[in-house]
């Protein structure tokens, strides 16, 4: 497996296409998004050990967590470089970093498996729900290890399996069931790729880290209904949105309505969707 396997590239450069069209959506949906997720990014620095004046790579940063975060904790001293290779997200990570008065990062367009560009070493390389995007991850996993320093983390959180995040898999099987589409061949980049945490651990040893360490964590996502999920799905879901492409706007609009019912199983009394999921943070050292 090489760093310019042609369907690698291709898969790349659809994935950027998919991202950068739903950039807005996220900036629009940033709050509710972080909201769950915000727990995610402090455990990834604690076992990253970030620290002031630390030198850091976020890696598939979208529009900016954990950058501005890890950006906030190294202090003044310190310095964050974030990296996606969707330019749209980028430059509203970019905004949102000038509104928070942070001069100690840094964005930079590129592919979060070669790092071609990334200059120096790191303190600490941080990746929160991008490496299950990755073609190649044992080629990502070696050159993220070759970007840190003797002693340096890697932190990275990934999905855990379908029946445990229902807020991504909800959406997909009632795509994949409306539009009949079959489930993707074994090895395709997806939200669960990496959801067999012991192969993952051993995917970071053999990629040389040292001091491999796995956890769960519960993240929780709420929206105030179950319109409000479908419409958060839209707004944000590349995956999904790319499942949908290419089918005629009533079908469309049929599977909306089907996820819609589907998202009333987590309503709760107030009519509020509350959807509780796995994800897992793991950490290694480099030697």
């Amino acid at each position: 497996m090489t760093d310019k396997h042609p369907d690698n590239e291709t898969i790349k450069m659809r994935q950027r296409s998919d991202w950068n069209a739903v950039s807005r959506g996220w900036e629009r949906w940033w709050s509710t998004l972080e909201a769950g997720a915000r727990q995610v990014s402090e455990r990834m620095m604690d076992m990253a050990q970030l620290q002031e004046n630390h030198r850091v790579l976020d890696i598939a940063t979208g529009i900016g967590e954990p950058a501005l975060s890890a950006a906030q904790r190294v202090g003044p001293g310190g310095h964050v470089l974030a990296t996606d290779q969707a330019s749209d997200m980028l430059a509203i990570a970019e905004k949102r970093a000038r509104a928070a008065g942070l001069r100690n990062l840094a964005f930079q367009e590129m592919d979060g498996e070669s790092l071609q560009g990334v200059n120096g070493q790191f303190d600490a390389v941080l990746c929160r729900w991008g490496l299950m995007f990755f073609p190649a991850l044992d080629i990502a996993l070696k050159n993220i290890n070759h970007r840190l320093i003797r002693g340096g983390r890697f932190a990275a959180a990934v999905w855990s399996t379908p029946d445990k995040v229902p807020s991504i898999s909800l959406s997909m099987k009632v795509v994949r069931e409306k539009l009949r589409i079959p489930p993707p061949p074994p090895g395709t980049p997806n939200p669960f790729i990496l959801s067999d945490t012991d192969s993952l651990i051993q995917a970071f040893q053999v990629a040389g880290f040292q001091s491999v360490r796995c956890e769960s964590i519960e993240v929780v996502f709420s929206v105030p209904g179950a319109e409000a999920y479908t419409e958060f799905t839209r707004d944000i879901s590349a995956p999904v949105i790319a499942l949908m492409s290419g089918h005629d706007e009533d079908t469309r609009e049929a599977v909306w309505s089907a996820m819609t019912e589907a998202a009333r199983a987590y309503e709760a009394e107030d009519g509020t969707i509350r959807m509780v999921n796995e994800a897992f943070v793991i950490s290694g050292a480099r030697d």
